[in-house]
Order: structure tokens, then C-alpha cells, then sequence
């Protein structure tokens, strides 16, 4: 099926051919990547269950899927802060967050010039880039008080037009939320959300872009750029998880991602940061009801507040129970989570840890073409081939490195042991000794 020109409509958006039967070929390159059928995939958009973040402006793009029903995605956040890093810095984040496999990469940039660093993050980017729009507009106007409608409207629309793929819109905060927050031991830990609170406490009046939200979508349907819905009231800690707060605003995010939907706007939902193990299952359930199932894009959870300093493993734990009970796509926890701004270092451990997380989700699910790699890696292992070992590893850089640690020489790439077995105690050699033994003593045809 041909897709019409994008600019004979003015809503060129996956989700508006979706609903007209067109097969695009965004979605026909998610089927290939996913080893599904294209019609499955325009099905699945066109019941908001899948997105396809592709801003009509970001050129190079390589389009990727995000959805329940495909392989589990990771998103990275890089960016400035007013006390550190810049354009050169804010690259080097995004190119190592691509190569170590982000399948998006969100920019939340608070310091510099951040029209600048997002344009440079943008052209060297094959994935899709988000922003928290919030983030530019108090930046730019100093001061809170300053807010309108229209300053946020044309701060929005400025970085739709520079190819933003999704944007971070707290618009489920309701007015008549704040009591609930009282009850709680931390607040609110959302940035977005801190904010917006500000102003309406000061104001007494209700969440602007709540109040503006037809217009956001307008904005959003002209360029193809997607929805993610976020959690204000996302819990930052155990205790106030799964609360009144949380799942008021959950149940307000599911009415939004209608309004979106019909205004042919994409949607995904943001989903909480810190949740007992023993509450995954049901936060993820809750979203599939509340919003439609529509992708839910979470942070974490994490099931511990303990973990500071190795929070990208406590994340992980939390989002690999999530990933296998609905989550589409996992947002990056490094090890600086919650102790100050990642480097380039924290940036790639955080990024393994949740391809972990969504592999072994993916794996559990039986979703197409996840486990083959796995049984690649156990053939090479029992063949003692390092290199293809290397090559099939999340992290080959890594895998090589701790490998050639204490067999550096070029040799002991063919030797048929490593450092911690040694020649005389590796099991795969003995297992395949043995192997050899039953063919010589019982024929094939005995066995």
C-alpha cells in the first residue's frame, strides 16, 4: 500500500495512516526489525497500543517501535546541567549511548545554550531524541511567574520544529491532586512535577498544560511528534508507592491518552520510579487498564531505596519484573541515580544493565527473535570461540577486556580454557570429552 504524501494532510502522523489502513515505511522497518507482520504493527498503532516516534523533521532517523507487543526498549537521558558539561560533552554521551545500544535517548538539558546542544544531539542522532519541554522554558524565562500559555506553546512548537521525536507533557497533575500529596513521606521527586505544583499553588489555578492540552496536541500532530505522558506524582520512595496520588493521576494520564489519540497523536505513559517487588505486577496491570494499554514507559522501579551508588542494578531488578509483566520500554537508571550527574562511564553501565533487564524479559516472553542470540553465545562457548563470544556479548568492549586481563597474548584466543578454570578443570572440555568418548564407544545408530 503507498503512503500519500505526508504533506497532503495535516496530521502526517503513524498514527493517522494507522487509522486509514496505510502501511508506512516507518512501520513496514519496525516489522523487519521485529520480525513481525506490517499489518500487525499499523493494527497495533492504530489501537494506540504501539507507537512510532518520528518527528517528520529528524532526517536521519532510524525508526524503532514501542509497544507491549515488541521486544522491550531502553531510553538514556543525557544532557547539561548549569553547573557541568556542554555541546562536546552531551555527543559524546549520545554516540556512546547508541553504540552500547539505546533504542532512544532523552535530552533534559538545563544548562548552556539548549537550542544549540539539542540541534547538535538531533543531527547525530539515529534514534529518537526526547525532551521535558518544561525544562527549556523555565530556562529561558527565569522566572516561573513569567509562565504562560503561549511561552509554552512556542517553546513546544520551536523544538517540535527542530525534529524532537517525543515530549515529557505533565498534564495528568490536577489541581485537586495537592491534598493527596501531604500524605506522603517524600512529595513529589518529579522535576516536571515540582514545578508545575509551584505554580498552581501560587496561582490557584490549574496545570497550564493540562489547561492547553488541545493546543500541545495540535502542535505535536503537525510535526509526527509523539506523547509521553508524565508521572508527576511517580513515587521516590517504597513507602509512598502505589498510592491515592500515584494512581489518581495514572487513571487522569488514561483520559489524556484518548484526547491525543483522537486528535491522531501518539502516546506513551510514564510509569512510577519506586515500587516493592511485590507491586510490579500491579502497576503494571493498572496502567494496561487505565490507559488502553498504551506503551508504558517506566523508571525503574526500583524495588529498594538502598542501592545508592549501584542503583543501576536495583533498576534493573525492578524493570525486568516490569518488562515481562507489560513495561514497552525502560528508562535508564545509572549508578549516579539520585548522587549527581553521570559521565560517560555511567552512562554505559546504566545502559547494559537495563539491556539486560529487557533481554531477559524478552527471552521469558518468547517475543520473536530474542532468545537466538543466547543460543549463539552457548554454541560459541562450547566451542571455545572467544571472538564470537566477544561478538554476541551486550558489552563486546567489556567482555574482551576482562577476558584479556590475565590471557592478553593473541593465542589464548583459540585455547580451550580461561583464567578461572584453567587447562585441567574446565568443565566444557571435560563435557566435550566425554561426548567424544560416547561416540567412539556407542554408535550413533545405539543411542
Amino acid at each position: 500500500m503507498q503512503t500519500p504524501n505526508l504533506k497532503d494532510c495535516a496530521t502526517p502522523t503513524q498514527l493517522f495512516y494507522a487509522k486509514n489502513g496505510v502501511i508506512t515505511p516507518q512501520m513496514e522497518a519496525v516489522a523487519k526489525t521485529e520480525c513481525l507482520e506490517a499489518e500487525f504493527i499499523r493494527s497495533q498503532i492504530a489501537q494506540g497500543k504501539l507507537i512510532i516516534p518520528a518527528n517528520i523533521n529528524h532526517k536521519n532517523l532510524v525508526p524503532m517501535g514501542i509497544g507491549r507487543a515488541l521486544k522491550c526498549k531502553i531510553n538514556a537521558n543525557i544532557g547539561s546541567s548549569s553547573l557541568s558539561s556542554g555541546i562536546d560533552e552531551e555527543i559524546e554521551k549520545l554516540r556512546l549511548s547508541i553504540k552500547y545500544g539505546a533504542d532512544t535517548v532523552m535530552d533534559l538539558s538545563t544548562g548552556g545554550d539548549l537550542d544549540e546542544i539539542r540541534r547538535a544531539i538531533i543531527a547525530n542522532s539515529t534514534v529518537p531524541i526526547g525532551t521535558v519541554p518544561i525544562y527549556q522554558i523555565i530556562h529561558d524565562i527565569k522566572d516561573l511567574d513569567n509562565l504562560t500559555p503561549q511561552i509554552m506553546l512556542d517553546c513546544i512548537e520551536k523544538q517540535a520544529k527542530q525534529g524532537v521525536d517525543y515530549f515529557t507533557i505533565h498534564a495528568g497533575f490536577l489541581l485537586k491532586f495537592m491534598p493527596l500529596v501531604a500524605k506522603r513521606k517524600m512529595g513529589i521527586v518529579s522535576r516536571g512535577g515540582s514545578l508545575m505544583a509551584s505554580w498552581m499553588m501560587k496561582h490557584h489555578k490549574e496545570n497550564p498544560f493540562y489547561e492547553n492540552f488541545d493546543a500541545i496536541c495540535d502542535i505535536c500532530a503537525k510535526y509526527d511528534v509523539s506523547l509521553s505522558l508524565g508521572d508527576s506524582l511517580r513515587p521516590g520512595c517504597l513507602y509512598d508507592a502505589t498510592d491515592e496520588a500515584q494512581m489518581s493521576e495514572l487513571a487522569e494520564l488514561g483520559k489524556l491518552a484518548l484526547r491525543a489519540n483522537a486528535k491522531n497523536v501518539q502516546v506513551m505513559i510514564e510509569g512510577p520510579g519506586h515500587v516493592p517487588f511485590n507491586q510490579i505486577e500491579f502497576n503494571m496491570k493498572e496502567e494496561q487498564r487505565l490507559c488502553g494499554d498504551a506503551p508504558f514507559y517506566i523508571l525503574g522501579p526500583l524495588p529498594t531505596d538502598i542501592g545508592a551508588g549501584y542503583d543501576h542494578i536495583t533498576s534493573a531488578i525492578g524493570g525486568t519484573m516490569a518488562a515481562f509483566h507489560g513495561a514497552s520500554m525502560l528508562c535508564y537508571v545509572t549508578p549516579k541515580e539520585h548522587l549527581g550527574l553521570p559521565n560517560a562511564k555511567d552512562v554505559r553501565d546504566g545502559i547494559i544493565a537495563h539491556k539486560i533487564a529487557a533481554h531477559a524479559a524478552d527471552v521469558a516472553l518468547g517475543k520473536a527473535g530474542a532468545i537466538e542470540r543466547d543460543h549463539a553465545m552457548s554454541d560459541a562457548r562450547y566451542k571455545f570461540d572467544w571472538n564470537k563470544q566477544f561478538e554476541l556479548s551486550l558489552d563486546p568492549e567489556r567482555a574482551r577486556e576482562y577476558h584479556d586481563e590475565s590471557l592478553p597474548d593473541e593465542g589464548f584466543k583459540n585455547a580451550e580454557f580461561c583464567s578461572m578454570c584453567g587447562p585441567k578443570f574446565c568443565a566444557y572440555k571435560i563435557s566435550r570429552q566425554i561426548a567424544e568418548q560416547n561416540c567412539e564407544h556407542f554408535p550413533k545408530d545405539e543411542r
